[in-house]
């Protein structure tokens, strides 16, 4: 029997990008049957903040995204047992990977970029292979998904947008039984 994926998803503040993509994981996990457990975190959060009122009008604006209690997020900085526990930490940001790799021992071989995952992981490959082709990788901060925070409307809904398709294509390169 297949065990869940573990994911992390990785931000600044846990309140924008990894909270949107944590909710657009666990969304597709749901529609397709996948054992994927999906927990968020921030690099410099604040502790127990609600996302933004711009972060949820930005996963509201997608259908496909259904009817989540958004409400019950409250912010979490990345912790030793996050990274421990995780399979993979999904970063929006070479930065972020960084932080990771520096902070914690597990960090570079399960930390990666978002956007290099789902360009460079090879296809038809297990995941633990994936992962650490990907995680090789030189980080390409042009391939940062770019934060939202301080911009209007649009910018969250762009940056919700960019992130339903990463998350996409991350789900149909993983497979349900990644293991």
């Amino acid at each position: 029997m297949a065990r869940p994926l573990k994911i992390v998803t990785l931000c600044t503040g846990n309140v924008a990008r990894s909270v949107m993509l944590g909710y657009m994981l666990t969304t597709i996990a749901e529609a397709t049957g996948a054992d994927w457990k999906v927990r968020t975190a921030g690099t410099l959060v604040i502790e127990g903040k609600a996302m933004s009122a711009r972060t949820r009008g930005a996963l509201l604006s997608i259908e496909e995204l259904g009817g989540h209690h958004y409400n019950a997020h409250r912010s979490n900085q990345l912790s030793g047992a996050d990274v421990a526990w995780a399979d993979v930490v999904l970063a929006s940001e070479a930065d972020h990977v960084n932080y990771v790799r520096a902070n914690f021992a597990r960090g570079a071989a399960v930390a990666v970029q978002l956007h290099q995952f789902v360009r460079y992981a090879p296809l038809d490959e297990p995941f633990p292979v994936q992962l650490e082709v990907v995680a090789s990788l030189a980080l390409e901060p042009e391939l940062d998904v770019v934060d939202p925070a301080g911009g209007d409307d649009a910018m969250y809904v762009a940056c919700a947008n960019e992130l339903w398709e990463l998350a996409q294509v991350f789900a149909t390169l993983v497979g349900e039984e990644p293991f």
